[in-house]
C-alpha cells in the first residue's frame, strides 16, 4: 500500500500538489498536471525528451506494464533517483524538472488540435 503521506511531505515545498489514487498506485499532480507516478512503492517521474538523457545516463528505466493480451505499454515516466529521498532540495530539483516535462506535454497537446484545424483550412480553401 502506497504512504500517501510520505508522498505528499515529500511534494509539500511544491506547492499545491494533489494526489489520486490510479493504476493500481498512486499519481501525483501540479495545478491539474500529471508528473509524477508512485507505483509498487517506486516513484517515476514524468520525462520527454527534454530530460530523458538525465535518467538514462543514470540507467533508471521507464514504468511499463503488460496488458491482458501481453503487449508491454512503456510510458513516458521513469524510475527516480534514490538520492531523491535523501536530500529534499534534489527532489525538489527532480520533481520540478517532471513538472517542466508534464507542462511541455500539456502544450504539445494543446498546439495539436490548432495544426490539424490550420491545416484544414488549407485544404478548403484549395478546394475553393
Amino acid at each position: 500500500m502506497v504512504d500517501v503521506e510520505f508522498f505528499r511531505d515529500l511534494c509539500r515545498p511544491l506547492g499545491a500538489v494533489t494526489s489520486k489514487r490510479m493504476f493500481g498506485g498512486l499519481c501525483l499532480w501540479h495545478e491539474g498536471l500529471a508528473f509524477a507516478l508512485v507505483i509498487d512503492e517506486v516513484l517515476y517521474f514524468k520525462v520527454d525528451d527534454h530530460d530523458r538523457p538525465a535518467f538514462e545516463a543514470r540507467g533508471l528505466p521507464h514504468f511499463s506494464y503488460t496488458t491482458k493480451n501481453g503487449r508491454t505499454t512503456v510510458m513516458s515516466y521513469a524510475r527516480a533517483p534514490e538520492e531523491i529521498y535523501d536530500d529534499p532540495d534534489v527532489f525538489a530539483e527532480w520533481a520540478k524538472t517532471a513538472i517542466a516535462a508534464a507542462q511541455r506535454a500539456a502544450s504539445e497537446k494543446a498546439a495539436k488540435p490548432a495544426r490539424r484545424k490550420a491545416a484544414s483550412g488549407r485544404v478548403k480553401a484549395a478546394a475553393d
